[in-house]
């Protein structure tokens, strides 16, 4: 249970602020996150760790000298947006480059590749190292999701940083601690999120979540709850079955909480961990044991293991001073507070528009205070469904790039836009402010949808304008129909409307929606939980036929 907090959807932006002030003497906090107050004498790359809010230590408590330069930050287990992660890297970036760190989940690898390209654009290196640690949510590393093992990476490559390494070396380091990093969890209870009743996942009484992720997704099956002693041996035993081909006996070693179970129960587990990893010709070289990279209030614990090399040894015993993590000789006085330069900020103008279109802008945005309505009322439900096989957050992320979108039409009808300027700001603004995959799907789908339509016809051609949203989301998302996403939703709805009323596209759509319930997931935070999600819709083909709906009943109300 979360117990502090003031508006439940502002809790990521309040904690952000709050670790800001708190801390202002090294850190200062930009749009999308928090930088390093002072800047470095020389150009360094820049080292940028990100994610979804939710897991302090990680990602803004390691801002600091020998480990992160920067932090982008986003909603509560939600990925920042690519706007967000710009932001970011404008203001920590000093001359040699910047990159990117960060779990391997979809709204990641999306809008972090997208703020890589609009870098480059700018003349600014980027590159982007994934973490892929969790053993237990794929067999191959490139499918893995990035768990605590993101905390070991992370020090690796700020250390190769601060050392003077450049961009490319420190992308090598980074991507080989990667593929010589481990880790396995498991879940005693579910986290809450703030303002809500209840967890998002509950695991029976006895009983433990194995496999557990930390955006709140639930162990992938329950096991009876062992003794310290016994899972203990279970983790060593998964982890030791993964060592690398030719790794040697000296391993970095991370026992972490993920919220809920304190210091003294980890060193209960800790006392058998050591134990057997030494008894199995291991040397433990620096080990560290708390609350790294959490999950809320989640109940649970993981394990890491990283197999060290000479090079790796060095940067992993190099020290570091942070908020939340010190080691060495660095000292405060290292962190003196440097010249604030603000990240660069743009200034999108309008094409002129036609007064048709400009009439028509207001009809846009009057749909979209519909959908607006329609999203703020199921975004309950929207949660629940997505609970059961992912984080919970899909509702909350749809009314915050909502809310967003009617912001940034409202901004662009004051402004004299056309319908198509008036729908590609809302995309846009949809995409900055959500985050995740939905975020960046939705906002990059209506600023398509945006273009096609333009700023001087008074008439909307509905099928072109949804082509075009369909297939920016599709190749900008990878998935095909029967991945269980919303593109599950959308190829029917489409396919229904070029032969028929947008209302019975619509309805096409709900019934495509509700038949996502027997598919197995192959995209997204629910494939790892795939035969969990099994006679639950996706949540994203929900949420796109309910919007279809909304506009479809809008429509008719403006025709009568």
């Amino acid at each position: 249970m979360t117990y502090v907090s003031n508006d439940p959807a502002d809790f990521a932006e309040d904690a952000l602020a709050g670790f800001c002030d708190l801390h202002a003497d090294t850190v200062r906090q930009v749009p999308g996150g928090a930088v390093r107050r002072a800047r470095p004498a020389r150009p360094k790359v820049a080292v940028l760790p990100g994610g979804g809010s939710g897991h302090y230590p990680a990602f803004y408590g390691i801002i600091g000298p020998g480990f992160a330069d920067g932090a982008v930050s986003g909603n509560l287990f939600t990925s920042p947006s690519a706007q967000d992660a710009c932001s970011v890297a404008l203001a920590a970036h000093s001359g040699a480059g910047v990159v990117f760190t960060y779990g391997n989940y979809a709204g990641d690898v999306m809008n972090f590749g997208l703020a890589t390209e609009r870098l480059r654009a700018r003349g600014i290196e980027a590159e982007n190292v994934i973490v892929t640690d969790d053993i237990a949510s794929a067999r191959t590393t490139a499918e893995r999701r990035g768990i605590a093992g993101d905390f070991t990476v992370f020090k690796v490559m700020g250390a190769a940083a601060e050392e003077g390494m450049d961009l490319g070396e420190v992308v090598r380091v980074g991507r080989k601690a990667n593929d010589v990093t481990r880790t396995i969890g498991t879940a005693f209870a579910g986290c809450t999120f703030p303002g809500a009743a209840s967890p998002l996942f509950t695991v029976p009484d006895g009983q433990m979540g194995l496999g557990l992720g930390i955006h709140g997704e639930p162990g992938l099956r329950d096991v009876p709850k062992p003794s310290a002693r016994a899972l203990g041996q279970d983790f060593v035993a998964r982890l030791l079955a993964e060592k690398p081909d030719g790794a040697g006996d000296r391993v970095a070693v991370l026992l972490n909480g993920l919220g809920s179970v304190k210091h003294e129960e980890l060193f209960v587990l800790w006392t058998d961990v050591a134990r057997l990893l030494r008894e199995s010709g291991h040397t433990l070289v620096l080990p560290e044991v708390g609350e790294l990279v959490t999950s809320l209030d989640m109940a649970g614990v993981s394990l890491t293991v990283t197999w060290l090399d000479d090079e790796l040894e060095r940067l992993w015993t190099a020290p570091a001073w942070t908020p939340a993590f010190r080691r060495g000789s660095i000292t405060a006085a290292d962190t003196g507070a440097g010249t604030e330069e603000l990240a660069e900020t743009e200034t999108a103008g309008f094409a002129e528009a036609s007064a048709e279109s400009r009439r028509l802008a207001e009809s846009v945005l009057s749909g979209l205070r519909v959908v607006r309505k329609a999203l703020h009322e199921a975004e309950a439900e929207l949660g629940e469904i997505d609970a059961v096989a992912g984080d919970g957050d899909h509702g909350r992320g749809m009314v915050r790039g909502i809310d967003a979108a009617v912001a940034g039409a409202e901004t662009a009808c004051e402004a004299g836009a056309g319908a198509g300027d008036c729908l590609a700001a809302a995309g846009d603004e949809w995409a900055a402010r959500a985050g995740g995959t939905s975020g960046v799907l939705w906002g990059a789908g209506l600023r398509a949808a945006g273009e096609v339509i333009g700023a001087e016809s008074g008439t909307i051609d509905a099928f072109a304008a949804v082509t075009a949203f369909a297939d920016r989301i599709i190749s900008l998302g990878g998935a095909e129909p029967g991945d269980k996403t919303l593109v599950d939703a959308l190829v029917p709805f489409r396919e229904r409307l070029a032969a028929g009323s947008w209302s019975s596209a619509a309805e096409t759509a709900e019934q495509a929606a509700r038949r996502t319930a027997d598919l197995v997931p192959r995209k997204g935070r629910a494939r790892p939980l795939a035969e969990r999600s099994v006679g639950t819709p996706d949540p994203g083909a929900v949420s796109l036929a309910l919007i279809a709906r909304a506009i479809g009943e809008f429509s008719r109300g403006e025709r009568a």
